[in-house]
């Protein structure tokens, strides 16, 4: 018995979050008086695996073959599956990415597990594994108990703390690739990355946002907002109402129907504070907040909050942390 966590890879590379959740794994199986184990598919797995023993896993399940070097579900379930089952898990755990949601979703169904989608928490209770997810826009917190004998979860990026390497002592087991190419469906015809250096919503500790208060001057509103992003290493984000006016592309938009965050910081600029926003950002652990309008729900929600026209007071705080920080 395990608790089996899949080691998301992007472009060969690990995706942070899932430390988080691997150490919170480990957690977990002490609590339980199990393992923890790991789960790496990919093309190159050596590094990542015993990475993974020095973030907690007992135990490493790894494939490496060059049909997994680009994510495609039907091989990954397969070995998903399989790992499951050498490692008798007891839950299968995965970052809440769009690949670890649907990773998830797949195992649960062919295993006739419960799954807990999007989950922000999880925790041990009278010897069980229980679920947390926040639910109506993050007004109301869901406990999710599991009758099945899996137990699946896709968890939100950040909800736990990143975690130090130690020493590891476990083993590294290697699983078989279980398909050929020509019996693969998906074929990978086109792979084009972001921008270069730009920082992903999701992995990020800060975040500055702008919302529908750039509307004066769209343009120049976002490049102000950029240039406090920028001074303050963060990434750039967006309310719904700025994308959809076209003031900037759909995958900087933070909300329920974009990115789900949790960053240390995040400073919502000219963002009015609608429920929508809310459920995409409100786990952050401190929020600023810009508006000019005093009454704007945003307030409600924000540690620290500026009544001033974005205009003059982001232009007025990254000169001040440009002075601070060099």
């Amino acid at each position: 018995m395990s608790i089996l966590v899949w080691i998301e890879l992007n472009d060969g590379r690990v995706v942070t979050n899932c430390w988080e959740l691997l150490a919170k794994a480990k957690e977990l199986a002490f609590e339980l008086e199990t393992t923890s184990a790991a789960l790496l598919i990919g093309d190159e797995v050596d590094e990542a695996a015993r990475m993974a023993l020095t973030y907690g896993a007992d135990t490493v399940y790894a494939a490496a073959d060059a049909t997994l070097s680009r994510f495609r579900l039907q091989p990954y379930a397969a070995l998903a599956e399989q790992a499951v089952e050498r490692a008798g898990a007891r839950a299968f755990l995965t970052n809440g990415s769009i690949r670890g949601g649907t990773l998830a979703a797949t195992v649960a169904c062919r295993q006739k597990a419960g799954i807990a989608a999007n989950a922000s928490d999880l925790r041990v209770e009278e010897g069980e594994l229980v679920a947390v997810r926040t639910i109506y826009s993050g007004n109301i917190r869901a406990e999710l108990r599991f009758e099945s004998r899996l137990a699946v979860a896709s968890v939100r990026p950040r909800s736990f703390p990143m975690p130090e390497p130690v020493g590891s002592s476990g083993a590294i087991e290697m699983l078989d690739a279980v398909l050929d190419e020509d019996e693969i469906r998906e074929k990978v015809t086109d792979f084009r990355a972001a921008e270069v250096g730009e920082i992903g919503l999701t992995d990020a500790h800060i975040i500055v946002s702008g919302g529908r208060g750039v509307a004066a001057d769209p343009p120049k509103g976002f490049e102000l907002v950029g240039e406090l992003a920028e001074t303050l290493g963060a990434a750039l984000g967006a309310s719904r109402a700025a994308v959809d006016a076209g003031y900037i592309p759909y995958k900087h938009q933070v909300g329920q129907t974009g990115k789900t965050v949790g960053p240390d910081l995040y400073i919502a600029c000219g963002i009015s504070g609608a429920i929508q926003h809310l459920a995409g950002m409100g786990n952050s652990k401190i929020i600023v907040a810009i508006n000019k309008d005093r009454d704007a729900p945003i307030f409600e929600r924000a540690k620290y909050g500026i009544v001033d026209d974005l205009f003059e007071a982001v232009p007025a705080l990254t000169a001040a942390f440009r002075k601070r920080l060099a």
